[in-house]
C-alpha cells in the first residue's frame, strides 16, 4: 500500500467516524494530532522534491558531461604516449 492510498484510507475512515460521532470537534482534534505526528517526521512538501529532482537532473546531466571530457582526454592522452 503507497502512501497515498494509506492517507486516503485514513481520511476516510477519520471522516467516517466524524460522521457517526455525535462530538463535533473530533475532526479538529484529528488533525491536531495528524498535524503533531506530521511535524515529527522528516517530510518533504511536493514543491521541495519537485525542486530537489531537478537539481539533481541537471548536476547528473553535469556529471555525465565530465565523464564523457574525461574519457575524451584520457584517450587523448593515451593515443600521445
Amino acid at each position: 500500500m503507497d502512501m497515498n492510498n494509506f492517507f486516503n484510507e485514513l481520511h476516510g475512515k477519520i471522516s467516517q467516524a466524524i460522521e457517526n460521532s455525535p462530538a463535533k470537534d473530533i475532526e479538529k482534534n484529528v488533525k491536531s494530532m495528524m498535524t503533531q505526528g506530521f511535524s515529527r517526521l522528516d517530510l518533504v512538501t511536493r514543491e521541495e522534491f519537485d525542486i530537489q529532482a531537478q537539481v539533481l537532473a541537471k548536476t547528473r546531466g553535469k556529471l555525465e558531461a565530465l565523464e564523457a571530457r574525461l574519457a575524451e582526454l584520457e584517450a587523448r592522452l593515451s593515443t600521445e604516449k
